[in-house]
């Protein structure tokens, strides 16, 4: 399906990639710590919101 030559590209790209997210996200993590107060909230809530609807769901297929 794919050369020898793609998967190795495949393989670099991506640990390369994940390399420049991680350098990234440590270089502004104080700023991410400022703007983004509070977002653990959001994103929690949101989790629950989802959980909630497939708990709706389930009990409403019985």
């Amino acid at each position: 399906m794919f050369t020898k030559g793609q998967l190795i590209f495949a393989v670099l790209f991506a640990i390369t990639f994940i390399g420049v997210l991680i350098y990234s996200y440590r270089k502004d993590v104080k700023l991410h710590r400022f703007h983004f107060k509070g977002s653990g909230k959001v994103v929690i809530g949101f989790l629950l919101f989802i959980a909630l609807l497939f708990v709706i769901k389930y009990f409403l297929k019985k």
